[in-house]
């Protein structure tokens, strides 16, 4: 299902294509002027817009202008009366990617709104190859990766020193720090600023796998080896020859991969399993960790060998809640970097939310900031994100004494503190009892929501794309409302 806005003047004309489009199961918003659709597009993007040309207080040609300058790759179709084609193509120069001649029948509405879909679709596709070739780009590549190591305290900052002096040399680099942290950020940061840049940067996840399969993975194995193995594989290391391998969560792996491994940093050597052959590579160890590999050796679980082998440079990421001066800057930097694709008219954070996420511990560090963010860009509703935004484990440990700290809905008391209700009357199931209890949950989230339905899922927890189901289930919107 697709999001199309309707822009026409024109009562019936609007109508009428909502209605075919509707049908067409996309969901369709309208606007009676020019002005009022750039607004709409404005507070949230469409998949495709269709205009009419000849309106006030803005005609078409503007409407065109405006929303091109709001998403350059924003698919617009035009409506134009018999007369004015030439109009209809000035607007396809200046952006819009069809349009529609006046009269026209539904079937040919529907055909234009598929083809229009498409080319949306294709314009979407291409804007985001876009971006990831300007960002992979030889010039901005490794100033790129090491950008997106936010962060200006005096660990970062020290961090970012060390990057750049470790990353030029061909040395096995050693990246500490719990989970969350953002090793792999670093890691990526340390092969795009090096000579191997050009060449395979390839991460092995080494707690994902089983010892078989990460044996088979890291190595390569040939046709036979073992069942199920139909044909020769090449491994990582193989894929990585030139390059660099990430080895996240070394600390994992078992006594024989550490022994194989050590062969390979040792010798610039693998054997394939199943193999009789020695293959020579050409690559750059860098592992990581959120375990405490010297203590693992102490303990006899972690060779002490392949830990000098790999701990030749060592970075140590600090845990968010070590650097809170960079939360600031971390929390308006995935607000940029979500925003666009989840709730575009956000553009920063409150000062009182911000000094609540100073104030929280991070357990899960940078990982769970970035999904706290996500979160509430979700459900916002204003212009910045507060603290009504964020889940109240993070935000509600340093609220004013009386304001509530949970999220769920501020249910009037009932006679039975338990659930809200009373058993069932003897002959009443269940599911009926249940079905009973939704219907009151709901009803009073809706209430308190005033009607906003994405509140309302925030209210009860669930998901926005469940909401509607649910109020409709229970009589308090009409089926198909929006």
């Amino acid at each position: 299902m697709s999001r199309i806005l309707i822009i026409d003047d024109n009562d019936t004309m609007r109508e009428g294509i909502a209605l075919t489009i509707a049908k067409m199961g996309h969901e369709v918003a309208v606007c009676a002027n020019g002005t009022d659709g750039c607004a709409a597009f404005a507070k949230k993007p469409f998949d495709l817009v269709i205009t009419d040309l000849k309106m006030r207080p803005i005609d078409g040609l503007e409407v065109v202008r405006r929303i091109k300058t709001l998403d350059a790759s924003a698919a617009i179709m035009v409506v134009t009366a018999y007369g004015t084609v030439e109009t209809a193509v000035e607007a396809m120069k200046m952006g819009a990617i069809d349009f529609i001649a006046k009269p026209f029948s539904p079937e040919v509405l529907r055909v234009k709104v598929q083809q229009g879909l498409s080319i949306a679709n294709l314009q979407r596709d291409c804007a985001r190859l876009q971006t990831h070739n300007d960002l992979l780009s030889k010039p901005q590549r490794g100033e790129s990766a090491l950008n997106a190591i936010q962060g200006k305290s005096a660990p970062m900052r020290a961090l970012a020193q060390a990057l750049r002096k470790v990353a030029p040399t061909d040395t096995t680099v050693f990246i500490g720090g719990e989970s969350g942290t953002g090793k792999e950020l670093v890691a990526r940061a340390v092969h795009q600023l090096s000579p191997r840049a050009d060449k395979p940067f390839v991460s092995v996840h080494c707690a994902a796998l089983a010892e078989s399969l990460l044996e088979s993975e890291l190595f390569g194995h040939e046709k036979g080896a073992f069942t199920g193995a139909i044909k020769r594989k090449l491994g990582r290391f193989e894929l990585a020859d030139g390059g660099t391998i990430f080895l996240d969560e070394i600390g994992e792996i078992s006594p024989a991969i550490q022994a194989k491994l050590l062969r390979v940093l040792q010798e610039k050597e693998i054997e394939r399993v199943g193999g009789e052959s020695t293959l020579s590579v050409d690559v750059r160890v860098i592992s990581a960790t959120n375990r405490d590999l010297s203590a693992a050796v102490s303990q006899g679980t972690f060779r002490e060998d392949l830990f000098y082998r790999l701990h030749i440079v060592p970075l140590t990421l600090p845990p968010l809640r070590e650097r809170t001066g960079d939360i600031r800057l971390l929390a308006q930097h995935f607000v940029d970097k979500h925003a666009p694709r989840l709730n575009r008219r956000i553009r920063a954070l409150t000062n009182e939310v911000l000094h609540r996420l100073e104030a929280y511990r991070w357990p899960g560090n940078v990982r769970e900031l970035e999904n706290a963010i996500e979160q509430a860009l979700v459900f916002c509703e204003g212009e910045a994100l507060d603290v009504a935004d964020f889940p109240a484990p993070i935000v509600g440990k340093e609220r004013d004494a009386g304001t509530p700290t949970d999220a769920a809905p501020k249910l009037p008391p009932t006679p039975n503190a338990t659930m809200g209700i009373d058993l069932p009357p003897e002959g009443i199931s269940l599911p009926d009892a249940m079905d009973a209890l939704e219907r009151e949950l709901v009803t009073r989230a809706y209430e308190q929501a005033k009607g906003v339905k994405t509140e309302t899922a925030r209210l009860l927890h669930i998901k926005p794309t469940s909401i509607y189901y649910k109020l409709e289930k229970h009589g308090l919107i009409k089926p198909g409302e929006k």
